[in-house]
C-alpha cells in the first residue's frame, strides 16, 4: 500500500500556518502539480474541495477532496473522491514555541490490478507531496 509521511517545522504561528494549508486559494502556490483548485464555499467537514492534478502527458486528472476533519490549529483530514485513486490524507499542527510542526499523512489502499500497475506511480506522486512541505515552508515563511 502506498503510504508517506513527512514532519516539518514553520516558522511561524500555528493560527497562520492551519490557515494557510486550509485555504485552497493556497494550493498552487507550493502544490505546482495542480492545474485547477476550488472550493464553493468556507471550507469545513463535508466540504468538497474541486482538484484537476497534472497526470501522463500533461493531461488533467480529476481528483477531488472531501474534507473530513477541521479541527482548528490542529488538525484538517481529507480523501479523495474523484479520480483513479482515492488517497486518504491528514496534517497535524502543534506549535512549537514561536513556530509550528506540522505532519503530514497520506495512504492509498489499492486492489487488485490497480496494485501491480499503479503503486510505483502512486507512491512517487506521494513523496512528491512530501518534497511540496518545503514549497509551503518557504512561501509561509517570506510572508
Amino acid at each position: 500500500m502506498p503510504a508517506a509521511q513527512r514532519t516539518i517545522t514553520i516558522n511561524r504561528p500555528v493560527e497562520d500556518v492551519f490557515a494557510f494549508f486550509t485555504d485552497p486559494n493556497n494550493e498552487t502556490k507550493w502544490r505546482t502539480h495542480l492545474k485547477e483548485v476550488s472550493a464553493a464555499g468556507p471550507v469545513l467537514v463535508g466540504t468538497t474541495i474541486h482538484q484537476v492534478v497534472t497526470g501522463p502527458a500533461g493531461r488533467g486528472i480529476p481528483a477531488d477532496v472531501e474534507v473530513t476533519g477541521y479541527e482548528p490549529g490542529t488538525r484538517y483530514a481529507f480523501r479523495v473522491i474523484a479520480g483513479p485513486i482515492r488517497p486518504v490524507g491528514e496534517f497535524a499542527f502543534s506549535p512549537n514555541g514561536t513556530a509550528t510542526t506540522v505532519s503530514l499523512s497520506l495512504a492509498a489502499n489499492l486492489s487488485g490490478l490497480k496494485r501491480v500497475l499503479l503503486s510505483r506511480s502512486v507512491q512517487g506522486a506521494m513523496d512528491g507531496e512530501m518534497r511540496a512541505l518545503d514549497r509551503a515552508k518557504a512561501v509561509l515563511e517570506a510572508s
